[in-house]
């Protein structure tokens, strides 16, 4: 299988064909075909030995869930997917399958597809208790297209909203013996990654990476390639990630975001001093590309 970034690959048939069939939809959603993915708070429940996702069935959660309030997923492994809500004002159900446990938890443990499974629910659960009114007008807004979108209920507005992401750029920048990793001040101790920022309006990706380098740690970078992304879904993130070569400049943090920021060598990343990112994250992907680079 090729290799994919934790929480991305197109493990989903989205179906967005059927989004806005709502005949199909519904019979989807009442057939013993159908899986569901609960979401309790921002939870995932799994089960098992090793661990894996709890996929529902109908006859499971009949008496708790809100048709009109499903989010279709897709095709997932041939059976129709939907996600829902469960307040974490009441005690977490289905004791009796497994446990709701964290997604950055989760995305070690799970199979890839399951992995991208459970981000691709929890993004849509989160980002509708996020979007409960219209932004425009104020009026309450409601599920549309499969769940897949929010719609004003004010019949003179009607503005529709879709899922939003946030594009981040994430880089690995390297002189070639050397790459640069910062960390702020909040982290765990030891701990530097990759610079990392988000776009800005009117920005193109490439121009970010320079941007965000340089404003962080006075380094002027050139040569920018693309590596690869990561949907992040703390709570909407799209990490794009690059490589770019370093102009010689001495580190400055303009901006004050960064405690600390350096350069180290392949030799020091190996040694366990510094802390390197999570093995989830497309930061630790790029960090590993690099010093692989040499081997």
């Amino acid at each position: 299988m090729q290799y994919h970034n934790v929480f991305a690959g197109a493990f989903v048939d989205r179906s967005g064909e059927r989004r806005k069939d709502s005949d199909w939809l519904a019979d989807a959603a009442k057939s013993n075909d159908c899986r569901f993915v609960p979401i309790w708070g921002d939870k995932c429940l799994v089960g098992g030995d090793p661990l894996h996702a709890v996929l529902l069935e109908r006859r499971q959660v009949e008496n708790i869930i809100d048709d009109d309030h499903l989010i279709f997923l897709g095709l997932f492994r041939d059976h129709p997917a939907f996600a829902f809500a469960i307040s974490d004002e009441v005690r977490a159900p289905f004791a009796e399958l497994g446990e709701f446990q964290d997604l950055r938890f989760l995305g070690t443990v799970l199979s890839p597809d399951e992995a991208n499974l459970a981000a691709h629910a929890r993004a849509l659960v989160l980002w509708h208790a996020s979007q409960m009114f219209c932004g425009v007008c104020g009026s309450s807004a409601r599920s549309g297209a499969g769940g897949n979108t929010r719609i004003c209920v004010n019949a003179d507005c009607g503005r529709e909203v879709f899922p939003r992401v946030d594009p981040a750029i994430i880089v690995l920048v390297s002189d070639g013996e050397r790459c640069l990793l910062g960390r702020q001040e909040n982290w765990p101790e030891g701990l530097y990654s990759t610079i990392a920022g988000f776009t800005e309006p009117g920005e193109s990706l490439e121009d970010s990476v320079r941007r965000e380098v340089f404003e962080e740690t006075n380094v002027r970078v050139s040569d920018v390639r693309y590596h690869s992304s990561q949907p992040w879904p703390f709570p909407s993130s799209l990490m794009l990630g690059f490589v770019a070569d370093a102009v010689p400049s001495d580190i400055r943090l303009n901006d004050g975001e960064l405690e600390d920021a350096r350069w180290f060598t392949r030799k020091e990343l190996r040694s366990g001093f510094p802390k390197l990112p999570f093995r989830i994250s497309i930061a630790r992907r790029l960090v590993d590309y690099w010093i692989d680079l040499d081997t």
